[in-house]
C-alpha cells in the first residue's frame, strides 16, 4: 500500500478527484452521464496525440509539428473521401500511412541531418502550414459522404444511463485510444526498440555504448508519433464530419501541457502512459469545470498556462534533489 501512495501517478489521481468534488460541489451536472461521455469524446482526439508525444519526450525530444500533421492528414482524407469512397477502412489505412510518412521525415531530419528536434519539427510545421493554407485557402470540406458519418456516430456497451429514463453508449473513438494505448504499452514495456527509447532520454551516449542504434529508434520514434497523429486526424473527421483546416493551429501546445502535467519529465527517460492518460483527465476536468462555472476563456487559458509552469518546476526540482543523493565517484 505504502508503494502506491509513493508513485507520481497516485498524486495526479488525488488532484483529480479534488477537483471533481470541488466542481461538483458548484455545479451537480458535471458528473451527470452525458457530461461525462462528452468530456470523453472532446478530449479522445487529446489523449491519443499524448500518448505519442509521451514517447518522443522520453527521447528528450519534442514534436511541435503534430497539429500541422494532424491538419495536412484530414485534409487529404477529406479530399479522398469525398473524391472516391467514405469507406471507414479505407480512409484510416490512408490517414495513418499519410501520417506516418510526415512523421518519418521528422525523424529522418532529427536523426541523420543532426537538427534539434524543436527547429526540425518546427520548421516541417511551418511548410504543412503554409501548403495548407494554400491549397484551402481556409474554406472546410463539408460534404463527408454518410457512410463515414454513420460510422463516427457508432456507440458500444449502450448501458449507461442518460437521466432521461434511455441509455447511452461509449463512442466509437474510444476504441482508437484503446488500441494506441495497447499498441504504445507493448512496444515501451517488451521490445528492445522500447528499452532503447528510454535508454536515449536517459543518456545518448551511453545507450549507444551499449548497442542500441540511437539513429534508427528516434526515426521509429517520429515516424510512430506521425502514425498516431494520422490515426487522431481521421477520428477526428469522424468526430466534427467535416475538415477545417485551421482547427489545429496551437494544438501542440495543448498536448505538450497534458503530457507535462501527467509527469513526463521534460529533460528525458521519464514517463508513463497511466500518467499521461490521468495528464490528460486532469486537463480535461479543469476545462470542463472551468467552463461549467463560467470562469472566462482568457482566465481558463491563464490558469492551464500557470499548472504547466509550476508543474515543470516540479518536476527540474524534484530531479535535481534526486541527482545530489546520487553516489559520484571519481575514477582516474
Amino acid at each position: 500500500m505504502k508503494r502506491i501512495f509513493k508513485k507520481k501517478e497516485m498524486g495526479l489521481v488525488i488532484l483529480a478527484l479534488l477537483l471533481m468534488t470541488v466542481i461538483t460541489s458548484v455545479n451537480g451536472s458535471f458528473l451527470s452521464p452525458m457530461n461525462i461521455i462528452n468530456i470523453l469524446k472532446g478530449n479522445v482526439i487529446l489523449a491519443i496525440v499524448s500518448v505519442g508525444m509521451m514517447v518522443v519526450m522520453i527521447t528528450g525530444g519534442i514534436d511541435v509539428s503534430v497539429a500541422g500533421i494532424i491538419a495536412a492528414t484530414t485534409l487529404v482524407i477529406g479530399n479522398f473521401m469525398v473524391s472516391v469512397t467514405g469507406n471507414p477502412i479505407l480512409a484510416y489505412i490512408l490517414g495513418i500511412m499519410t501520417g506516418t510518412v510526415l512523421g518519418l521525415l521528422n525523424g529522418l531530419l532529427v536523426a541523420f541531418i543532426q537538427i534539434p528536434p524543436i527547429v526540425a519539427t518546427l520548421g516541417t510545421y511551418s511548410v504543412m502550414s503554409g501548403m495548407m493554407l494554400y491549397l484551402t485557402k481556409g474554406a472546410y470540406i463539408n460534404n463527408i459522404p454518410q457512410e463515414f458519418i454513420d460510422f463516427g456516430k457508432t456507440t458500444f456497451l449502450n448501458i449507461l444511463p442518460d437521466g432521461d429514463g434511455g441509455v447511452i453508449g461509449l463512442p466509437i473513438q474510444l476504441a482508437f485510444l484503446a488500441l494506441t494505448i495497447v499498441i504504445t504499452w507493448y512496444i515501451m514495456k517488451y521490445t528492445r526498440t522500447g528499452r532503447g527509447i528510454f535508454a536515449i532520454g536517459g543518456n545518448t551516449i551511453s545507450a549507444q555504448r551499449i548497442g542500441y542504434n540511437v539513429n534508427r529508434i528516434l526515426v521509429f520514434v517520429y515516424g510512430y508519433m506521425g502514425f498516431i497523429c494520422g490515426l487522431a486526424a481521421v477520428t477526428h473527421v469522424s468526430i466534427m464530419r467535416q475538415v477545417d483546416p485551421n482547427a489545429f493551429n496551437g494544438y501542440e501546445m495543448k498536448v505538450i501541457a497534458a503530457v507535462i502535467l501527467g509527469g513526463v519529465n521534460v529533460m528525458g527517460g521519464e514517463g508513463s502512459i497511466l500518467g499521461t492518460l490521468l495528464g490528460v483527465l486532469l486537463f480535461a476536468v479543469i476545462n470542463n469545470g472551468l467552463t461549467l462555472m463560467q470562469v472566462s476563456t482568457y482566465w481558463q487559458k491563464i490558469i492551464l498556462g500557470a499548472i504547466m509552469v509550476f508543474s515543470i518546476c516540479f518536476v527540474v526540482i524534484q530531479k535535481r534533489r534526486a541527482s545530489k543523493k546520487h553516489a559520484k565517484v571519481d575514477i582516474a
